[in-house]
This record gives structure tokens, C-alpha cells and sequence, in this order.
């Protein structure tokens, strides 16, 4: 089946393509950057980062897309270790998200070696039709989505105002798509009190433990109320120096997550009463921060999941559609702001969850190197097939002209 591509100049019919050709055009520039691809995972899964400190990683992902003639915007983001590069002109911009941090001490434990090479994919196969597809290829290395969701902050900077859809990968044990994920947020909490010796004049004192556990207690209670599929964690990272001196400072980290963004606000205030209750019963001064952005939910647009999966079939992979919520992204935030998808590449784990040192272990192995050049295919015929199809491109264009 013919369809018709939109060049640059708007309402101009300029290409005749089937979607057997573009697939099988993607499919050999994949296979032509097959060794920096697979090059590229391997040197970031054997050189991890933590978030906002992925330097080495954005230098190798700036590296390859220079060698494929991306050019890098005037202005760039904020953060060191995020970057904003493209090739072409057209009018419909397909944005490649590029994530890179790992975990501490276990590494590349979610497999972000995985997800950063086939971003890169993605781009360079779409980059070998752009031109004549009327599309725009927009890189953007996206750190920091374990901690704080460099994601967002590239949105708040204006880095998506242009795009008409953003997609990547996510490394797993298995191929899925559809899925949607939880909202998120974290908080880090500091209550003080007045020291005083424990035995001789505790009376003297104001116990900020005794505030975190009232806290935490007051939030365990809480959880009976909060809407369903809500989740609140709540560990102490500091309670006291000595048994014998009544600790005048507790400080505590706070993770809430719910299906919706909206119900992430219930929870955090329901949250922050609890909070003000231990304060308010020890005497305690409270302070909550915010430890990096809130991740709203993740919505997957549903022509995008369905021509991923297609052209992943085309690669004998089976794909499964699952709308439960996994987990946590800031993939989340982008997707309430452009049509997105964030399907999972599955890859041998031997039953090894995401943030374990097993899972890590296999992140280099020839299964996660099929996932890499599979997912660079997958996303880039997805975005083709949106560019191709004259209801979806007018949808696209009509999202950033509008």
C-alpha cells in the first residue's frame, strides 16, 4: 500500500513509499552502524555513571552522532550531561530519547546501556531517510531518570516544543508495549529538636527521632485511606550519634507513587500531615524537600505501539500488550505533553529483576546486543509509519504548528 510523505514545504507531496521499503531501508542503515552501536552499549554498560554525572556516556552517544553528520543546537540544556542534537529539516520532529545513568554500586542494573543504543539506533536509521520522509531526527540525551528526571527539566527548558512524537526503549526480560507506569515523588525530610543527655536531663531535650516515628507511624496508618494502588516508602537515614544523647536531628527519604499524577497530590498531602503530626506532638521543626521532579504517569500513544509492534514481529520477535503500570519514569511527564511510546525490549535475564546486580550482568551479553539493533529498528518504523500516514502526519505537524 502506497502512501504519501509531506516534504518541508507544507501541503507538498514529494515521495511514493511502501512501508516494505522504508523498513527494509531502516533495517540496512541498522545493520551498517551495527559496530558502534553495539560498541557504544558495551563501553557505557562497562563505565557507569550515576545521574547528572554521565559525562563519559554523553561524550561517546555525542561521538557516534557527530560521525553520522548530527549537528548540535545553539542552545543546549541546562545540565552538563544533557545534550540536544538533530539531522534534517522536516516538519515532523521525532525526538530519540537517550538515557544513560546507572545505579550505585550494581551499575547498569536497568540496563540504560540498553536503552541509550537504541535511541541512538533509532536516530541513525531515520536519519538515512529523513530527508526524503520530511522529517526531523532531535536527539536528546536525557540524564538523571533514577534520581531526579532530567526529562523533565529538558521539557521545562522548551527541548520538546518542537517535537511531534518522542520514543524510546527500555531494556527487559521481555517485549512489551502499551504499558503504563506510576507517578511519582520523593521527598528528603530533616526534623530538629535541642540535644540533652539521655539519663541526666532528657527532659531537656526534643527528640527529633521520637518526631520521625511518630511520622512514620502516622503514615502507616494513612496507607488504609490512600487511593488504591498507592505506594509509600519511607526509610531513616539518620536517628542519632550516641544511645546516650537524645537525638536533636532525624532526617528520613520519602518515595509516594500512584496510578495518576492527580492521586500523587492526595498522597503527598495526606503525607505531609503526617509529617507536621510528628513535628507538632515532639516539638520538633520539620522541613520537607523535593528530591528532584515529580514523574507524572506514562501514557503511550496508541498508533506509535502498534506499528512498533509490527515492525518488531518483522523481526521474529513476539510482543505482548500490557497496559499494568511497571515501575516509575519521567518518560511519563514527556508523554502527557507529546505522543510517546516506551515499549520494553526483552533480552535473556535468567529471571533477574531490574536494580539487581544480576540483571546488570547481563547487559553486554549477545541477547541485550539483538535488543539494541531490534529496538533501533522497532522505534524507527514506528516513527516512519507516523510520517507515512497522512492522518497521523497531519496530526503530528498540526500538534507543533498549532
Amino acid at each position: 500500500m502506497s502512501t504519501v510523505v509531506g516534504s518541508n514545504e507544507p501541503g507538498t507531496a514529494v515521495v511514493q513509499a511502501t512501508q516494505c521499503d522504508v523498513r527494509a531501508e531502516l533495517g540496512e542503515a541498522v545493520e551498517r552502524w551495527k559496530a558502534d552501536l553495539l560498541d557504544l552499549s558495551h563501553a557505557i554498560h562497562a563505565d557507569p555513571e550515576l545521574g547528572g554525572q554521565e559525562v563519559r556516556a554523553a561524550k561517546r552517544v555525542r561521538k557516534v552522532l557527530r560521525k553520522a553528520g548530527f549537528t548540535f543546537d545553539a542552545v543546549q540544556p541546562g545540565q552538563p550531561t544533557a545534550f540536544s542534537a538533530r539531522y534534517g529539516t522536516g516538519d515532523v520532529v521525532v525526538a530519540l530519547c537517550v538515557e544513560y545513568d546507572a545505579l550505585p554500586a550494581i551499575g547498569h542494573a536497568c540496563g540504560h546501556n540498553v536503552n541509550a543504543a537504541s535511541a541512538v539506533g533509532a536516530a541513525l536509521a531515520l536519519a538515512a531517510v529523513a530527508d526524503r520522509a520530511g522529517m526531523t531526527v532531535k536527539v536528546l540525551g536525557t540524564p538523571a531518570e533514577e534520581t531526579t528526571g532530567g526529562k523533565v527539566d529538558l521539557l521545562e527548558e522548551g527541548f520538546f516544543d518542537d517535537v511531534s512524537l518522542a520514543m524510546m526503549a527500555h531494556a527487559a526480560a521481555s517485549d512489551v508495549v502499551g504499558g503504563t507506569s506510576l507517578a511519582m515523588g520523593m521527598w528528603d525530610v530533616l526534623f530538629e529538636g535541642l540535644p540533652a543527655h539521655a539519663a541526666a536531663s532528657p527532659w531537656d531535650g526534643v527528640n527529633a527521632l521520637d518526631a520521625l516515628m511518630i511520622a512514620q507511624t502516622a503514615v502507616a496508618y494513612a496507607r488504609q485511606q490512600l487511593p488504591p494502588g498507592s505506594i509509600v516508602s519511607l526509610i531513616v537515614t539518620e536517628g542519632g550519634s550516641a544511645v546516650n544523647v537524645i537525638p536533636d536531628r532525624a532526617r528520613a527519604s520519602i518515595e509516594m507513587r500512584a496510578p495518576s499524577i492527580d492521586q500523587l497530590r492526595i498522597i503527598q498531602d495526606k503525607t505531609r500531615r503526617c509529617l507536621e503530626a510528628g513535628a507538632l506532638a515532639s516539638g520538633c521543626t520539620l522541613q520537607v524537600t523535593q528530591h528532584g521532579n515529580d514523574y507524572a504517569e506514562l501514557n503511550q500513544d496508541a498508533f506509535l505501539s502498534a506499528a512498533y509492534r509490527s515492525a518488531m514481529e518483522d523481526r521474529g520477535r513476539r510482543v505482548s500488550v500490557d497496559t499494568a503500570p511497571v515501575a516509575s519514569t519521567d518518560m511519563g511527564n514527556v508523554s502527557r505533553a507529546v505522543p510517546s511510546i516506551h515499549p520494553m525490549v526483552g533480552y535473556e535475564v535468567r529471571g533477574a529483576a531490574h536494580h539487581t546486580a544480576g540483571f546488570a550482568a547481563f547487559g553486554a551479553s549477545a541477547s541485550a546486543d539483538l535488543a539494541v539493533l531490534d529496538a533501533s529498528f522497532g522505534l524507527a518504523a514506528a516513527a516512519c509509519a507516523a510520517a507515512v500516514d497522512p492522518v497521523e502526519r497531519e496530526r503530528l505537524v498540526r500538534r507543533t504548528a498549532g
